[in-house]
């Protein structure tokens, strides 16, 4: 009887992910609705690791951030809302209320547009929650023409949002906890 009472925790921890995605590709596109490459987001022990592969910005540091809101609709993605803060803290890495939960690194895009990073979102999860990436307005990703500040308000003073990709656990094709168990 105590091997199946140890065993029942492990059972509702596992049933409570069920349905939610391990790794998510994000499709992410210009304003001319050009596509710039893929974002694929992972969950991990500390968060959601992000690996970059775009091609197609111009060279330079951009801001990147998480958005709230799961639409992109160019030509300036405004759709996509501000950045997803659900502990309502202040914008910016270095500032020293923050930060967004959205707020990430500055991409350094190479003088061929291209840039292949990872980043860590630390505050965030793929996994059910208040930090879910997965509400139920969705959440996106935006690429803004300059760098960020961490610290200026609302954005890091970033400028104009040029890319942008929805994140959603229902694209085709992607692996999800489902997939991997078969």
């Amino acid at each position: 009887m105590k091997k199946i009472w140890m065993l029942f925790p492990l059972l509702i921890l596992t049933g409570c992910t069920e349905g939610n995605p391990k790794k998510v590709a994000v499709d992410m596109f210009n304003p001319a609705g050009d596509s710039l490459g893929t974002i694929t987001l992972s969950e991990q022990p500390k968060g959601v690791k992000m690996e970059v592969n775009l091609s197609g910005l111009t060279a330079g540091e951009h801001a990147i951030h998480i958005h709230d809101k799961g639409k992109c609709e160019a030509p300036d993605f405004k759709s996509a809302g501000g950045h997803f803060n659900p502990d309502n803290k202040e914008h910016g890495l270095l500032h020293p209320k923050g930060a967004h939960a959205g707020d990430l690194p500055n991409l350094i895009v190479g003088g061929d547009g291209k840039v292949k990073a990872e980043l860590m979102a630390p505050q965030v999860t793929l996994q059910n929650g208040k930090t879910s990436l997965f509400t139920k307005e969705g959440t996106s990703i935006v690429i803004h023409e300059g760098k960020d500040d961490g610290m200026a308000q609302p954005a890091g003073d970033s400028g104009n949002r040029i890319a942008c990709g929805e994140i959603s656990k229902n694209k085709k094709g992607q692996k999800n906890s489902q997939d991997e168990k078969q």
